[in-house]
């Protein structure tokens, strides 16, 4: 055994060279594995929808918000909305069914880089204090349960999610988001010019606080 050892001893060194290589280039690529983890999670978009109502002396009004409480951009690819669980192309049943007199501000959010901390509002609907009842406004609010929204986003380097219902938390990881061919909020103002405002920076300034 040692003569054979000694005799075959650059064979040796080069199985321990082999060896001490694939240790290293395991090493090499779990770095790697983990640089590529932390540069992700540096960048970790959380888009989280909400909808909100307020009732205040001289306003009432509902909406919804969307906000990324993530760490990184959420690049916003898609938005659908659905119906009693059927895809809808625009919001005019919801209108529909609302009491007359209102208000509607909107902004679109397919095409939107939202940043973290960044909040946006693409739907919000307003009345005077006199032109809607408590129980009006309570109406108008519960019909939105029928109605679901889905955002679809991905973050810069290309991880992508959907997020759950209107009031959900979590999102779920897809692979990537349908190409969206236009936005449904952006509909809103082809349908009821007269009663339509975009939102702006200005406009969300100016409103009352609004409370979910």
């Amino acid at each position: 055994m040692w003569r054979w050892l000694s005799n075959n001893h650059q064979t040796l060194t080069g199985i321990g060279a082999m060896l001490v290589g694939i240790a290293a280039l395991f090493v090499a690529w779990d770095q790697g594995r983990v640089m590529r983890a932390q540069q992700h999670g540096a960048v970790f978009p959380v888009l989280q929808v909400d909808g909100f109502v307020s009732n205040t002396p001289s306003e009432a009004s509902l909406g919804i918000r969307v906000a990324n409480n993530g760490v990184g951009p959420a690049l916003i690819e898609s938005v659908t909305i659905y119906h009693d669980g059927e895809r809808q192309a625009d919001l005019e049943g919801y209108r529909a069914v609302l009491p007359r007199g209102y208000d509607l501000s909107w902004s679109g959010l397919t095409g939107r880089a939202l940043a973290p901390g960044e909040m946006v509002s693409p739907i919000r609907i307003s009345w005077a204090a006199e032109d809607i009842t408590p129980d009006q406004l309570y109406m108008a609010a519960s019909e939105w349960d029928r109605w679901d929204l889905r955002v679809c986003y991905c973050s810069v380097f290309g991880r992508c999610w959907e997020t759950s219902p209107v009031g959900g938390a979590l999102a779920e990881r897809v692979n990537q988001c349908a190409p969206a061919q236009d936005d449904v909020f952006e509909r809103l103002g082809e349908a009821a010019p007269a009663q339509v405002t975009t939102e702006t920076s200005e406009t969300a300034d100016a409103r009352p606080e609004e409370t979910q």
